[in-house]
């Protein structure tokens, strides 16, 4: 067997399960078992390369042992994720992630890319962005080791008014330098811990020695024309020399928004389309 999916039951290996030799992919849907039960799974298929994990429950701790594995999708909620053995990895997709539980700066967030630098493609909604930052405690201005393969990051929902997640994006722009795709998909609700005004002051000279020479598309969608989203939108055309398209959709329930990315395009010299 191969490929194997399952959906709204319940797993319990046999006390001599051994494993699936030749399984290459594995996707799990609504199903019940406990995170000891899953980790032994997964370090038992050693061909894995492929893993979709879609839960309602909240786990403990995931241990991602697979060598093989390039594409991990994974939602919802957990604990702790462990990807220290994953080197081929190329395709991370993380939603619904729960805000870890007394977790606060256990996380070594300026290593935690290192365990899989072959990453590619990289999918984070806004509970994953303060999962991952509220784990480690503080956002790195950016990883130990750069993220030389992604070259594409998608960020669903996020609130770039709020520090933890406008820092997080920061973080992995500034960390990949040969990027080719940025999409953003804004929200806009009440503020924990809003982004400062010397934080958003400072965007520019933290970028003073990075230069985006392979991005080609950004798409940000549900803008509303706040400081912090304005000042993205100049870093990025600022340091993207190849940069061929643009695409800004401003969110259609702030009046606001729409002039200030006009003016912002007149200041520019630019012509941009706003959709």
């Amino acid at each position: 067997m191969r490929h194997l999916r399952l959906q709204n039951c319940s797993i319990q290996p046999p006390s001599a399960f051994r494993g699936f030799d030749e399984l290459v992919s594995l996707e799990l849907y609504d199903i019940t078992f406990s995170s000891e039960l899953l980790n032994i799974l997964i370090s038992r298929c050693p061909l894995l390369e492929k893993l979709v994990l879609q839960i309602s429950s909240i786990l403990n701790h995931i241990q991602i042992d697979a060598p093989k594995l390039r594409s991990f999708d994974f939602s919802g909620g957990i604990n702790d994720i462990s990807l220290m053995k994953a080197p081929l990895l190329e395709k991370l997709s993380l939603f619904n992630t729960a805000v870890p539980s007394g977790k606060a700066g256990q996380l070594d967030l300026a290593k935690y890319f290192e365990s899989f630098p072959a990453l590619e493609h990289l999918n984070l909604d806004y509970l994953s962005v303060q999962f991952l930052a509220l784990a480690s405690g503080n956002v790195p201005a950016k990883p130990s080791s750069p993220l030389l393969c992604l070259k594409h990051l998608w960020l669903t929902t996020i609130c770039l008014d709020e520090l933890a997640e406008l820092s997080y994006a920061l973080c992995l722009i500034r960390s990949s330098p040969y990027l080719q795709d940025i999409q953003m998909k804004v929200y806009y609700a009440a503020l924990i811990d809003p982004v400062r005004g010397d934080v958003v002051n400072d965007i520019p000279a933290s970028f003073s020695d990075v230069t985006l020479n392979h991005l080609r598309v950004v798409k940000l969608e549900g803008i509303t024309g706040t400081k912090p989203e304005i000042e993205l939108i100049k870093l990025l055309l600022a340091k993207s020399p190849m940069l061929v398209k643009m695409l800004i959709q401003p969110n259609k329930g702030k009046v606001f928004a729409e002039t200030r990315l006009k003016v912002l395009c007149r200041d520019n010299k630019i012509s941009k389309s706003i959709t």
